[in-house]
């Protein structure tokens, strides 16, 4: 239970550190998706179409403030000290320090993805490499899907992943402990992530729906072919669109 609330408590403080992050790229919109209206950070990139790989219409922060800093501000904490990222005294369980050598495979991002994994009792699924991070699943005993995190290809450090991870997720992220009852089923929340990306103008198709706490994350497709991915609230139907991965490369099973 101490242990629960140290982690709450680590949750909460990188929550700040994220509000603080997004609230100097700019100021906030609101949007609509399914009938659910709420507020969200502006976007600080000016993103493509959706069939390339991006929505017109981003939901959810951008590369302006997560990826971008990895590759120009490497080994140096967004928060001021030293560490690369957010750093360890903001994150506490939910961020892994890097060793400043570089990550080039899958195979090393998933050994790093493990290390994270094992100090929250949870197992790597899933490792997919983009040309910004590469991401992993990180899954519980029973082998459902836990949370989701980004591996920093310039050094190795690894974190919850911001968006939906970081924001909705009921028992790894900001809103531990709140009602995780979906109210919209995984097939549900494939027809809503289809009808964003055809709202969006794009060509994009959404592969099968993956149930996280209080979420849903979808591959999104082209041509039978993954080129990103985008989550679905399982309680609002509110779409996030993650755009900060860059273009999709490989992905490697368990």
């Amino acid at each position: 239970m101490i242990r629960r609330r140290s982690q709450v408590a680590s949750v909460a403080a990188l929550a700040l550190a994220v509000t603080v992050a997004l609230g100097a790229c700019g100021g906030d919109s609101t949007t609509s998706i399914g009938g659910a209206v709420s507020r969200i950070p502006a976007v600080s990139a000016s993103p493509t179409s959706p069939g390339s790989g991006t929505p017109s219409t981003p939901v959810g922060p951008t590369s302006g403030w997560g990826p971008d800093m990895w590759s120009v501000h490497s080994g140096s904490n967004m928060m001021g000290g030293d560490g690369s990222s957010w750093g360890p005294g903001m994150m506490g369980n939910w961020w892994l320090a890097g060793t400043g050598t570089r990550v080039h495979t899958l195979g090393q991002a998933r050994q790093w993805a493990t290390a994270f994994a094992d100090r929250l009792g949870l197992r790597v699924g899933e490792v997919m490499q983009f040309s910004r991070n590469f991401y992993a699943e990180l899954q519980d005993t029973d082998g459902h899907p836990a949370t989701e995190v980004l591996v920093n290809p310039a050094d190795g450090a690894v974190q919850i992943e911001y968006g939906p991870a970081m924001m909705w997720n009921t028992d790894y992220g900001m809103h531990y402990g709140s009602d995780r009852t979906a109210r919209i089923s995984a097939a549900q929340a494939q027809g809503i992530a289809r009808q964003w990306l055809r709202d969006h103008g794009g060509t994009l198709s959404a592969g099968e729906a993956e149930s996280y706490p209080g979420y849903y994350t979808l591959h999104t497709m082209q041509s039978g072919k993954i080129t990103g991915m985008l989550s679905v609230n399982s309680s609002t139907g509110q779409v996030w669109y993650h755009t900060w991965h860059g273009t999709y490369i490989a992905t490697s099973q368990q």
